[in-house]
């Protein structure tokens, strides 16, 4: 950690710059201000500290100003969404019989490459997160059919009923066509409907929500889409950027699906070189923070390649420290899993990521917890929230906080149940 005075000689306030990269999240970025306003203030209260939000010092697209006296010492931070919720938006614009056909491209993605018999050896929460859109929508279009072939019956019945004239053969020719008509009307007028339905209440069921996000790391058999490439080296700008700036620690915190991202883009960024120190004084140190990582969902698939490579790289970095936080409690996230070594590309010496618990049924009261247990998508996000039982992972104290991570976290060995072996079938890297 680099250590300022003021003019009087007392140390001055740390102080950090923080970059925070969504998961497949189509929702605007001042949800996640919003989050961090309201949880901040509980988990200040809850452990005693001073933290306080204020609009953004600093360049971007979107981000705010923390205040924080924590064990008596002074700390702020800015903080910035690295936003790709329009890229999002757009993949999400499928239509129903889209949605459809991204199923069967998806499954076919994962269970012809030998991807999700692999996955399963992990964890099987994640695996039923993955799998649940599949019968989920495929329940829906059941439903719907049902529910034609019932309205069909129904109508045919009437029409039945309607008059035909002519002579006997052509009567009953005619009130046939009628009825099959008034049948197939009703069948996929009624489907539709029901389909519709279930699209326009998918924020009660997120089938298509999930369906969109597993397809759209599949859809390449896992390399990054050319849009997401783009965006991210202008994450990685950002970044590069904030090194050459009066910071004590850039800190990058890459949540579900990014944390694969920051992975690619602080790669990408030592890679380059990162910025040489000003004379006399230390560059920013650099840091990132994993959290409810779903790595292995892209690394596993055949064309993952510069994934695994960049895995591989950063996995031996000395430039900067890596911490991974998951948690068993959360089902959507592959808990525990070292992305590195299950990936298959475990370097000689590898140092990152340090792998820890957030162990909800440890940090949480019961009450908490019994609250929380089976709202599968808010635990997801539980690792950006307050804890009433906070140990070591503390989200406000590492964003906000006057200590850095690597300090944080110096000497703290990883959790005892992590899995550190092996598992995937695809281990190819990029040049």
């Amino acid at each position: 950690m680099t250590e300022r005075a003021g003019d009087s000689g007392a140390k001055a306030a740390f102080r950090r710059r923080v970059f925070y990269i969504p998961g497949y999240d189509p929702i605007h970025p001042r949800r996640y201000r919003e989050l961090y306003r309201k949880e901040g203030a509980d988990q200040a209260r809850i452990s005693g500290y001073a933290l306080d939000l204020k609009p953004k010092t600093t360049k971007g697209p979107y981000g705010w100003h923390v205040t924080a006296t924590m064990d008596g010492r002074a700390a702020e931070a800015d903080v910035e969404v690295l936003v790709w919720s329009d890229i999002v938006r757009d993949t999400m614009s499928q239509s129903i019989p889209g949605t459809y056909l991204q199923l069967v491209r998806t499954a076919w993605a994962y269970i012809g490459s030998g991807a999700l018999f692999r996955l399963m050896r992990l964890r099987k929460g994640p695996i039923i997160a993955a799998l649940y859109p599949i019968f989920a929508l495929l329940a829906q279009l059941g439903l719907a059919v049902v529910a034609g072939h019932l309205a069909g019956l129904a109508l045919a019945a009437l029409a039945g009923l309607i008059p035909v004239g002519g002579d006997g053969s052509s009567r009953i020719g005619a009130r046939m066509m009628l009825r099959d008509g008034a049948y197939l009307l009703a069948l996929f007028a009624v489907a539709a409907l029901v389909l519709r339905w279930f699209r326009a209440k998918d924020g009660r069921f997120f089938a298509y929500y999930l369906m969109h996000d597993y397809a759209y790391s599949a859809q390449f058999g896992g390399a990054n889409p050319p849009e997401l490439e783009a965006r991210m080296a202008e994450f990685g700008a950002a970044v590069r950027a904030a090194l050459d700036g009066d910071w004590d620690e850039v800190l990058v915190i890459g949540h579900s699906s990014g944390a694969h991202l920051g992975v690619s883009i602080l790669a990408d960024l030592i890679r380059a070189g990162l910025p040489a120190a000003p004379a006399g004084g230390r560059r920013p140190a650099l840091a990132f923070l994993s959290l409810g990582q779903v790595v292995p969902m892209v690394s596993f698939l055949p064309r993952a390649d510069r994934l695994r490579a960049d895995l591989h790289f950063l996995a031996a970095r000395d430039e900067l420290t890596w911490v991974d936080v998951t948690a068993p409690g959360d089902g959507c996230a592959f808990a525990l899993c070292d992305p590195v070594a299950v990936s298959g590309v475990a370097p000689a010496g590898q140092k990152w990521p340090l792998v820890i618990s957030a162990a909800f049924t440890q940090t949480l009261s019961p009450e908490r917890w019994a609250e929380l247990r089976w709202r599968f998508f808010r635990l997801h996000f539980q690792y950006l929230c307050a804890f009433d039982r906070v140990r070591d992972y503390d989200y406000f104290q590492i964003t906000a906080g006057p200590v850095s991570l690597a300090e944080r976290f110096r000497g703290r060995p990883p959790s005892k149940s992590r899995i550190d072996r092996a598992v995937n079938l695809h281990v190819g890297m990029a040049a």
